[in-house]
Protein backbone atom coordinates (compact mmCIF):
# COMPACT_ATOMS: atom_id res chain seq x y z
CA UNK A 1 0.00 0.00 0.00
CA UNK A 2 1.25 3.49 -0.81
CA UNK A 3 1.97 5.88 2.00
CA UNK A 4 -0.65 8.61 2.18
CA UNK A 5 -1.36 12.10 3.40
CA UNK A 6 -4.81 13.51 4.03
CA UNK A 7 -5.84 16.68 2.28
CA UNK A 8 -8.67 18.71 3.80
CA UNK A 9 -11.06 16.23 2.22
CA UNK A 10 -9.61 13.08 0.63
CA UNK A 11 -6.33 11.17 0.57
CA UNK A 12 -3.26 11.97 -1.51
CA UNK A 13 -1.12 8.86 -1.86
CA UNK A 14 2.62 9.34 -1.57
CA UNK A 15 4.98 7.51 -3.88
CA UNK A 16 7.04 4.61 -2.55
CA UNK A 17 10.08 4.41 -4.80
CA UNK A 18 13.53 2.83 -4.63
CA UNK A 19 16.40 5.24 -3.97
CA UNK A 20 17.58 6.85 -7.18
CA UNK A 21 14.55 5.76 -9.24
CA UNK A 22 13.31 8.51 -11.53
CA UNK A 23 9.81 8.30 -12.98
CA UNK A 24 9.84 8.23 -16.79
CA UNK A 25 7.38 9.78 -19.20
CA UNK A 26 5.52 13.09 -19.43
CA UNK A 27 5.04 15.28 -16.40
CA UNK A 28 1.54 16.07 -15.13
CA UNK A 29 0.05 19.55 -14.96
CA UNK A 30 -1.14 19.16 -11.38
CA UNK A 31 -4.32 20.58 -9.84
CA UNK A 32 -3.93 24.13 -11.10
CA UNK A 33 -6.79 26.36 -10.03
CA UNK A 34 -9.48 23.69 -10.43
CA UNK A 35 -11.87 23.41 -7.52
CA UNK A 36 -11.91 19.63 -8.02
CA UNK A 37 -8.15 19.32 -8.40
CA UNK A 38 -7.79 17.44 -5.11
CA UNK A 39 -9.67 14.33 -3.89
CA UNK A 40 -13.03 14.64 -2.19
CA UNK A 41 -13.73 12.99 1.17
CA UNK A 42 -14.56 9.60 -0.38
CA UNK A 43 -11.68 9.66 -2.90
CA UNK A 44 -7.93 9.28 -3.15
CA UNK A 45 -5.35 10.43 -5.67
CA UNK A 46 -2.98 7.57 -6.59
CA UNK A 47 0.07 7.18 -8.79
CA UNK A 48 -0.70 5.41 -12.05
CA UNK A 49 2.34 5.41 -14.34
CA UNK A 50 5.38 7.65 -14.24
CA UNK A 51 4.31 10.83 -12.48
CA UNK A 52 0.74 10.58 -13.74
CA UNK A 53 -2.00 10.04 -11.18
CA UNK A 54 -5.61 8.88 -11.04
CA UNK A 55 -8.61 9.87 -8.94
CA UNK A 56 -10.49 6.89 -7.48
CA UNK A 57 -13.32 6.26 -5.06
CA UNK A 58 -12.06 4.77 -1.79
CA UNK A 59 -14.85 2.17 -1.81
CA UNK A 60 -15.52 2.05 -5.53
CA UNK A 61 -14.03 0.15 -8.44
CA UNK A 62 -10.26 0.69 -8.54
CA UNK A 63 -7.66 0.03 -11.21
CA UNK A 64 -5.99 -3.34 -10.85
CA UNK A 65 -4.00 -6.07 -12.55
CA UNK A 66 -6.41 -6.51 -15.46
CA UNK A 67 -6.06 -2.83 -16.41
CA UNK A 68 -2.27 -2.93 -16.17
CA UNK A 69 -2.03 -6.18 -18.14
CA UNK A 70 -4.37 -4.89 -20.86
CA UNK A 71 -2.48 -1.63 -21.36
CA UNK A 72 0.89 -3.39 -21.33
CA UNK A 73 -0.21 -6.15 -23.72
CA UNK A 74 -1.62 -3.51 -26.07
CA UNK A 75 1.77 -1.82 -26.29
CA UNK A 76 3.52 -5.16 -26.77
CA UNK A 77 1.07 -6.18 -29.50
CA UNK A 78 1.48 -2.93 -31.41
CA UNK A 79 5.16 -3.54 -32.00
CA UNK A 80 6.48 -0.79 -34.26
CA UNK A 81 3.03 0.35 -35.42
CA UNK A 82 2.39 4.04 -34.87
CA UNK A 83 -0.71 5.05 -32.93
CA UNK A 84 -2.32 8.38 -33.77
CA UNK A 85 -5.77 7.51 -32.41
CA UNK A 86 -6.68 5.10 -29.61
CA UNK A 87 -10.05 4.14 -28.14
CA UNK A 88 -10.85 2.57 -24.76
CA UNK A 89 -14.28 0.95 -24.53
CA UNK A 90 -15.97 1.08 -21.12
CA UNK A 91 -13.06 3.16 -19.83
CA UNK A 92 -14.28 3.40 -16.22
CA UNK A 93 -12.18 5.87 -14.25
CA UNK A 94 -9.72 6.05 -17.12
CA UNK A 95 -6.81 3.84 -16.06
CA UNK A 96 -6.23 2.03 -19.38
CA UNK A 97 -7.04 5.18 -21.34
CA UNK A 98 -4.42 7.18 -19.46
CA UNK A 99 -1.80 4.42 -19.55
CA UNK A 100 -2.23 4.35 -23.34
CA UNK A 101 -1.98 8.14 -23.54
CA UNK A 102 1.07 8.16 -21.27
CA UNK A 103 2.84 5.55 -23.40
CA UNK A 104 1.80 6.67 -26.90
CA UNK A 105 3.19 10.17 -26.95
CA UNK A 106 1.02 12.55 -28.93
CA UNK A 107 -1.77 10.06 -29.69
CA UNK A 108 -5.35 11.27 -29.38
CA UNK A 109 -7.18 8.94 -26.98
CA UNK A 110 -10.96 8.61 -26.61
CA UNK A 111 -12.83 6.75 -23.90
CA UNK A 112 -16.50 5.75 -23.73
CA UNK A 113 -18.08 5.16 -20.32
CA UNK A 114 -21.70 4.79 -19.18
CA UNK A 115 -21.32 5.46 -15.42
CA UNK A 116 -21.50 9.19 -14.71
CA UNK A 117 -19.37 8.94 -11.55
CA UNK A 118 -16.58 7.19 -13.48
CA UNK A 119 -16.74 9.73 -16.29
CA UNK A 120 -16.26 12.52 -13.77
CA UNK A 121 -13.25 10.85 -12.16
CA UNK A 122 -11.63 10.12 -15.53
CA UNK A 123 -12.05 13.68 -16.76
CA UNK A 124 -10.53 15.11 -13.58
CA UNK A 125 -7.57 12.72 -13.83
CA UNK A 126 -6.99 13.67 -17.46
CA UNK A 127 -6.97 17.36 -16.50
CA UNK A 128 -4.64 16.70 -13.53
CA UNK A 129 -2.19 14.93 -15.86
CA UNK A 130 -2.26 17.77 -18.39
CA UNK A 131 -3.67 15.60 -21.16
CA UNK A 132 -7.04 17.28 -21.79
CA UNK A 133 -5.92 18.56 -25.19
CA UNK A 134 -5.64 15.03 -26.56
CA UNK A 135 -7.78 12.85 -24.27
CA UNK A 136 -11.56 12.80 -24.19
CA UNK A 137 -14.13 10.77 -22.24
CA UNK A 138 -17.60 10.46 -23.75
CA UNK A 139 -20.53 9.71 -21.45
CA UNK A 140 -22.69 7.00 -22.98
CA UNK A 141 -23.19 3.36 -23.89
CA UNK A 142 -20.45 1.73 -25.99
CA UNK A 143 -23.15 -0.27 -27.80
CA UNK A 144 -24.46 2.95 -29.35
CA UNK A 145 -22.58 3.71 -32.63
CA UNK A 146 -23.33 7.41 -32.11
CA UNK A 147 -20.75 7.44 -29.28
CA UNK A 148 -17.92 6.88 -31.77
CA UNK A 149 -19.05 8.47 -35.05
CA UNK A 150 -15.49 8.55 -36.41
CA UNK A 151 -15.87 4.93 -37.52
CA UNK A 152 -12.93 2.64 -38.27
CA UNK A 153 -10.07 5.07 -37.63
CA UNK A 154 -8.50 3.88 -34.36
CA UNK A 155 -5.17 2.07 -34.66
CA UNK A 156 -5.55 0.79 -31.09
CA UNK A 157 -8.78 -0.23 -29.35
CA UNK A 158 -8.76 -1.59 -25.79
CA UNK A 159 -11.38 -2.96 -23.43
CA UNK A 160 -11.67 -4.55 -20.00
CA UNK A 161 -15.25 -5.84 -20.10
CA UNK A 162 -17.16 -7.31 -17.16
CA UNK A 163 -16.97 -11.13 -17.04
CA UNK A 164 -20.10 -12.17 -15.12
CA UNK A 165 -23.48 -12.61 -16.86
CA UNK A 166 -26.50 -11.20 -15.06
CA UNK A 167 -28.13 -13.90 -12.96
CA UNK A 168 -24.86 -15.61 -12.03
CA UNK A 169 -24.51 -13.78 -8.73
CA UNK A 170 -25.56 -10.78 -6.66
CA UNK A 171 -24.79 -7.42 -8.27
CA UNK A 172 -23.01 -5.14 -5.79
CA UNK A 173 -24.84 -1.96 -4.81
CA UNK A 174 -21.55 -0.17 -4.07
CA UNK A 175 -20.60 2.70 -6.34
CA UNK A 176 -19.22 1.62 -9.73
CA UNK A 177 -18.72 -2.03 -8.76
CA UNK A 178 -21.85 -3.68 -10.16
CA UNK A 179 -21.41 -2.70 -13.82
CA UNK A 180 -17.64 -3.19 -13.56
CA UNK A 181 -18.09 -6.90 -12.75
CA UNK A 182 -21.49 -7.87 -14.18
CA UNK A 183 -22.68 -7.56 -17.77
CA UNK A 184 -25.22 -4.87 -16.94
CA UNK A 185 -24.76 -3.16 -20.31
CA UNK A 186 -23.51 -6.09 -22.34
CA UNK A 187 -20.36 -8.15 -22.30
CA UNK A 188 -17.62 -9.46 -24.57
CA UNK A 189 -19.90 -9.69 -27.63
CA UNK A 190 -20.77 -6.01 -27.35
CA UNK A 191 -17.16 -4.96 -26.83
CA UNK A 192 -16.11 -7.07 -29.81
CA UNK A 193 -18.82 -5.55 -32.04
CA UNK A 194 -17.83 -2.02 -31.00
CA UNK A 195 -14.17 -2.78 -31.70
CA UNK A 196 -15.03 -4.15 -35.15
CA UNK A 197 -16.88 -0.88 -35.96
CA UNK A 198 -14.03 1.36 -34.86
CA UNK A 199 -10.79 -0.51 -35.59
CA UNK A 200 -8.71 0.95 -38.41
CA UNK A 201 -7.30 -1.36 -41.10
CA UNK A 202 -4.14 -2.91 -39.69
CA UNK A 203 -5.09 -1.90 -36.16
CA UNK A 204 -5.22 -4.07 -33.05
CA UNK A 205 -7.92 -4.67 -30.45
CA UNK A 206 -6.68 -5.78 -27.03
CA UNK A 207 -9.11 -7.14 -24.47
CA UNK A 208 -8.93 -9.10 -21.22
CA UNK A 209 -11.35 -11.84 -20.21
CA UNK A 210 -11.54 -14.91 -17.99
CA UNK A 211 -13.34 -17.15 -20.52
CA UNK A 212 -11.25 -17.77 -23.68
CA UNK A 213 -14.01 -19.73 -25.40
CA UNK A 214 -16.37 -16.77 -25.12
CA UNK A 215 -13.72 -14.46 -26.58
CA UNK A 216 -13.14 -16.78 -29.53
CA UNK A 217 -16.86 -17.08 -30.28
CA UNK A 218 -17.43 -13.33 -29.98
CA UNK A 219 -14.47 -12.64 -32.27
CA UNK A 220 -15.89 -14.96 -34.93
CA UNK A 221 -19.25 -13.22 -34.80
CA UNK A 222 -17.61 -9.78 -35.11
CA UNK A 223 -15.30 -10.72 -37.96
CA UNK A 224 -12.12 -10.38 -35.91
CA UNK A 225 -9.41 -12.95 -35.31
CA UNK A 226 -7.23 -13.61 -32.26
CA UNK A 227 -3.61 -13.27 -33.32
CA UNK A 228 -1.98 -13.81 -29.95
CA UNK A 229 -3.01 -14.27 -26.33
CA UNK A 230 -1.41 -14.73 -22.93
CA UNK A 231 -2.69 -16.07 -19.62
CA UNK A 232 -2.08 -14.01 -16.48
CA UNK A 233 -1.25 -16.17 -13.45
CA UNK A 234 -1.41 -14.40 -10.06
CA UNK A 235 1.05 -16.75 -8.34
CA UNK A 236 3.25 -19.62 -9.45
CA UNK A 237 1.40 -22.93 -9.25
CA UNK A 238 -2.08 -21.41 -9.49
CA UNK A 239 -4.59 -21.32 -12.32
CA UNK A 240 -4.74 -18.24 -14.59
CA UNK A 241 -6.80 -15.36 -13.27
CA UNK A 242 -7.66 -14.14 -16.79
CA UNK A 243 -6.05 -13.81 -20.23
CA UNK A 244 -5.24 -10.90 -22.53
CA UNK A 245 -5.99 -11.18 -26.24
CA UNK A 246 -4.83 -9.22 -29.28
CA UNK A 247 -7.19 -9.32 -32.26
CA UNK A 248 -7.07 -8.01 -35.80
CA UNK A 249 -9.04 -8.28 -38.99
CA UNK A 250 -7.76 -11.19 -41.04
CA UNK A 251 -7.08 -14.89 -40.63
CA UNK A 252 -3.63 -15.23 -39.11
CA UNK A 253 -3.23 -18.29 -36.92
CA UNK A 254 -3.33 -17.46 -33.23
CA UNK A 255 -0.19 -17.91 -31.15
CA UNK A 256 -0.26 -18.59 -27.42
CA UNK A 257 2.46 -16.83 -25.47
CA UNK A 258 3.86 -18.25 -22.23
CA UNK A 259 1.81 -17.30 -19.17
CA UNK A 260 2.79 -14.15 -17.34
CA UNK A 261 3.30 -15.15 -13.70
CA UNK A 262 2.97 -12.20 -11.34
CA UNK A 263 4.40 -13.70 -8.12
CA UNK A 264 6.62 -16.67 -7.47
CA UNK A 265 5.94 -19.39 -4.88
CA UNK A 266 7.37 -17.14 -2.16
CA UNK A 267 5.03 -14.29 -3.01
CA UNK A 268 7.69 -12.10 -4.63
CA UNK A 269 7.21 -10.36 -7.96
CA UNK A 270 8.75 -12.33 -10.81
CA UNK A 271 11.33 -10.82 -13.16
CA UNK A 272 8.72 -10.95 -15.92
CA UNK A 273 6.23 -8.90 -13.91
CA UNK A 274 8.93 -6.45 -12.88
CA UNK A 275 9.61 -5.95 -16.59
CA UNK A 276 5.91 -5.19 -17.14
CA UNK A 277 5.96 -2.56 -14.40
CA UNK A 278 9.14 -1.05 -15.82
CA UNK A 279 7.55 -0.81 -19.28
CA UNK A 280 4.56 0.99 -17.78
CA UNK A 281 6.57 3.51 -15.80
CA UNK A 282 6.14 1.90 -12.39
CA UNK A 283 8.94 1.14 -9.93
CA UNK A 284 9.93 -2.51 -10.21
Amino acid sequence: MEAATSSERGIVRRARRPPGWVAPGPLPAGPGERADGWPAADEDLCYLCGEWRIFQKLRGHRFSLDDLATAWFALESLGERRVERALDLGCGSGSVLMMSAWACGAARVVGVEAQEVSVGLARRSIAWNGAAARCEVRHGDLRDPVMVPEGAVFELVTGTPPYIPLGDGVVSSKVQRGPACFEVRGGIDDYMAAAARTLAPGGVFVVCHSHPARVTAAADRAGLAIVTHRAIVPREGREPLFSVFALERGGRAATEQPPLVVRDRHGQWTDAFRAVRHRMGMPA
